[in-house]
């Protein structure tokens, strides 16, 4: 079961990167293979939605992680294998003098495959890996491809051993003919160890934590000194939302950290969904059927919309998923900023009051409108959070640390001031 999420909020949590930017994936891709690295993208792409699933895969991870298990095989070994495995063999489609691969490029395919196949079965057959239960599905396939009575002269083959021509012809029939399939499934299953490993290395290095799922419906999302991956000084917060909260809605003046903190938590939410380990010192969720961000919104001005008008299709759309019965995580970030503060006002709380009512689903609201947080304070499914400023004199400063309550801080024109926009345009130079 995968869940339910969309371009909007790939963009919004930067999942991948653009223009020399990393992005999340790149945070945790240490792969050593072409083949790793495209298992862990499409692990982005699809994160899970079964509590079952996601456990299994974080268990597997975590104990590589306790392991601190390196990935057994060099890159130029899967390299050259690959490059050798994908061409027909000397009986298949194509004709001797159509031979794609020379006799040295045949020689090192043949001796890549028998050093795959030996450092296989060994590493499979180790006492900790044996010890890992989540993977011992993976464990045994592997076994049993490696243990293939076809594959038991490949085990008398010493290493760094010259093949005799002979030799080379004949276990060229059988990896390239006879066994291709069971070559390639073997790769298969080393390029979702090489991912495995990967994140298992990163979760070592950076010391993240494997978070606990929960069943659907339980409505239970607790946070510890969550913050974002890719911050090089980070300040951790704590977000605690229990079945009786469906909603937190956040205020903080601008530059306050309230887009941080929303992509913190959603990022953590939405990598805790992938099985793997996130920026915070503990985490337990209610696995989700889906999840939603509204964070860069754009106009979408190939079919004329303006920023309101997309902002209430991304409502709609919302309200489409959750009239369907789905269990979501939702986050909108300064909510109908593109219409009058009235407009605004009244749409927050009316929209705000009626997500508090999906007892299944959370959802995370940030505005500037103060005065939608005081019409909205009497639903007891409503919590309140804010990031505070503190003055230094004239000088804003922020503590980006997450409090209960309400704030009304505006230091708009404070900073308009601060940066002499006022004096500029009053007395222009000539």
């Amino acid at each position: 079961m995968i869940l339910y999420t969309d371009e909007q909020t790939i963009a919004d949590l930067g999942i991948f990167g653009r223009r020399h930017r990393e992005g999340i994936f790149d945070l945790y891709n240490r792969t050593q293979t072409r083949g790793g690295e495209s298992i862990l993208k499409d692990m982005f792409l699809h994160p899970l939605s079964s509590r079952e699933a996601i456990s299994h895969r974080s268990s597997i991870i975590e104990h590589f992680s306790r392991l601190n298990s390196a990935f057994p095989f060099d890159a130029a070994l899967i390299d050259a294998t690959e490059k050798y495995i994908k061409e027909p063999g000397e009986q298949g489609s194509r004709a001797r003098n159509q031979r794609a691969l020379s006799d040295k490029d045949i020689q090192l395919g043949v001796l890549s495959v028998i050093a795959i196949i030996q450092r296989s079965k060994e590493f499979v057959e180790g006492d900790a890996v044996k010890g890992i239960t989540a993977y011992a599905t993976d464990r045994l396939a592997i076994s049993a491809l490696t243990g293939d009575a076809a594959f038991e002269p490949a085990f008398r083959e010493k290493s760094n051993n010259k093949l005799s021509y002979t030799a080379v012809a004949a276990y060229d029939v059988l990896f390239r003919e006879r066994e291709r399939g069971k070559i390639e499934e073997l790769l298969r299953y080393i390029y979702n160890l090489d991912a495995y490993l990967s994140v298992a290395k990163v979760a070592k290095e950076r010391k993240f934590v494997f978070p606990k799922a929960l069943d659907k419906g339980t409505g239970v999302l607790n946070l510890e000194g969550v913050y974002h991956p890719a911050l090089q000084q980070p300040v951790g917060n704590n977000l605690f939302m229990h079945t009786g909260q469906q909603v937190i809605f956040l205020t903080g003046a601008n530059m306050a950290g309230k887009s941080t903190f929303l992509r913190s938590v959603s990022t953590a939410v939405y990598v805790a969904h992938m099985g793997f380990p996130v920026a915070a010192t503990a985490m337990e969720f209610s696995v989700m059927d889906g999840m939603y961000t509204t964070i860069n919104l754009p106009d979408n001005l190939g079919i004329g919309a303006s920023h309101f008008y997309a902002e209430v299709l991304r409502v709609k759309k919302v309200a489409t998923e959750l009239s369907q019965g789905k269990s979501l995580f939702i986050v909108f970030d300064e909510l109908f900023r593109g219409t009058n503060v009235k407009d605004a006002q009244e749409a927050t709380v009316a929209v705000s009051r009626a997500f508090a009512g999906r007892k299944t689903s959370k959802f995370i609201i940030s505005s500037h409108i103060v005065e939608a947080g005081e019409a909205l304070k009497q639903n007891n499914h409503i919590g309140f959070y804010y990031l505070p400023t503190r003055m230094n004199g004239h000088q804003p400063e922020y503590t980006y640390t997450l409090q209960q309550g309400i704030t009304d801080d505006r230091h708009g024109m404070i900073i308009i001031r601060k940066e002499g926009i006022l004096d500029m345009l009053k007395n222009p130079k000539s």
